[in-house]
């Protein structure tokens, strides 16, 4: 029988409403962040196209290039050590920007160096971040924490975009960053708060890194449970990063929306993942785990197709509607296979197989935005949105070709694989 990942003793209730805290105040100001970066580039150094296409790549990569070393980083370094560092990191990166603003010294070098900068520690403060919860957090509370981190993550879309353009049009693009440098400021603060012995009984004995990221490898590779569930994550965070690249202008060219309306249908999928915070705890009791799961898996590709048929007038509806289904299916599936890990996975193993699920689930981001955009220009923009939300109804097919079909409760550890080391 695997042993749980939480802690035999009662977790303190407080210590997870401090990094709950921590973790919600650096995502808004992220979502600050996501709006300022490109009008930095665009406004201040008036890059062109292609240049603020770079800062935007600098943005998404580090999963690709550094999401597996992340794991074995975050496994021989202390839990609150590795987040607040990631959080004082992304504060004077992202400082220097005002900072050359004022001085005049901004450069699209400097700028992509800082967005990249701000992935790199991103991924690290991830990994360290989805590794600390089980063991603050009591196994049978998995699911509702985890809905309520994914709430706040959705919220923070909806919100911090809006937010962010409120700064940018009072203070200007560069000086709007100051609000998430203060985010980050104020979640290493109340990390530097959790008590220092929930870093103690972690591994500390350091091997061969290349032989631990191939441990974390193989072992989601080897699981029966884990395998299919990453095989379905990439492949919605694929369709989902494919059609949020069509989505502004297919909307703007195609459908002939107006700014404030592009914004709206936009924060439906932000509005999807509220709901499901709201509602995955109370569906996974009702239904179980699995049919949960498959549930949210068979509806995902109805409400994406209703996406490309949007057309002006009412038929906008179409969109908003299915953005928030969309929305909806996956923060539901995310938080279930979320739980499932943190449940099942070892300690000692939690940092690599979080860096490894990732590695695969959400560097996938760029691959889908870029085939998105090839696609688009071939065949235009509502038959590449048609094509990307055709390609939703295969996702499933992972689910229903693995043993999991036959397990009503796959939370339960003992429908787990016994698998703690491979070495």
């Amino acid at each position: 029988m695997m042993m749980s990942p939480t802690q035999s003793t009662p977790p303190d209730r407080s210590v997870f409403w401090r990094i709950w805290t921590a973790h919600s105040t650096s995502a808004f100001g992220t979502a600050v962040t996501t709006v300022a970066m490109p009008l930095v580039a665009v406004l201040v150094l008036n890059a062109s196209t292609f240049e603020t296409s770079l800062v935007a790549a600098a943005s998404m990569c580090a999963w690709l290039l550094v999401g597996l070393p992340a794991g074995v980083i975050v496994d021989r370094l202390p839990l609150r050590l590795v987040l607040v560092s990631a959080d004082l990191i992304r504060a004077a990166a992202l400082v220097s920007v005002p900072l050359a603003v004022y001085f005049d010294v901004l450069t699209l070098a400097q700028l992509v160096a800082v967005a990249f900068v701000i992935s790199v520690s991103s991924v690290i403060f991830e990994v360290g971040y989805s590794t600390y919860l089980p063991t603050v957090v009591a196994k049978e509370r998995l699911i509702a924490s985890n809905s309520l981190i994914q709430g706040s993550e959705s919220l923070s879309q909806i919100a911090g975009p809006a937010l962010g353009g409120s700064l940018v049009q009072a203070l200007g693009a560069a000086y709007s960053l100051i609000a998430d440098v203060v985010s980050y400021l104020l979640s290493a603060t109340l990390l530097m708060t959790v008590p220092s012995p929930l870093d103690g009984g972690r591994k500390k004995a350091k091997r061969n890194m290349v032989a631990e990221i191939r441990e974390g490898i193989e072992f989601v590779r080897r699981h029966p449970v884990i395998r299919p569930l990453v095989f379905v994550g990439t492949g919605l965070n694929f369709a989902t990063a494919a059609i949020d690249a069509l989505t502004a202008v297919f909307l703007v060219r195609t459908v002939q929306a107006n700014s404030f309306t592009v914004g709206f249908l936009i924060a439906g999928l932000g509005i999807g993942g509220v709901l499901a915070a709201a509602v995955t705890t109370a569906l996974v009791k009702w239904l179980g785990p699995t049919r949960a799961a498959v549930l949210a898996l068979f509806a995902a590709p109805v409400s994406a197709l209703l996406m490309p048929l949007t057309f002006h007038g009412w038929g906008l509806s179409l969109f908003l509607l299915g953005n928030v289904g969309w929305g909806l299916c996956t923060v539901t599936f995310a938080i279930i296979s979320r739980t499932f890990r943190q449940t099942a996975v070892a300690p000692e193993l939690m940092p690599r197989v979080v860096a490894t699920v990732r590695f695969f689930s959400w560097g996938v981001f760029p691959v889908g935005a870029l085939l998105a955009g090839v696609l688009g220009q071939l065949i235009g923009n509502r038959g590449s949105l048609l094509v990307c939300c055709l390609f939703t109804l295969l996702i499933p097919v992972p689910i229903l070709c693995s043993p999991l079909r036959k397990k009503p409760d796959f939370l339960d550890p003992a429908t787990a694989e016994p698998i703690r080391t491979l070495s």
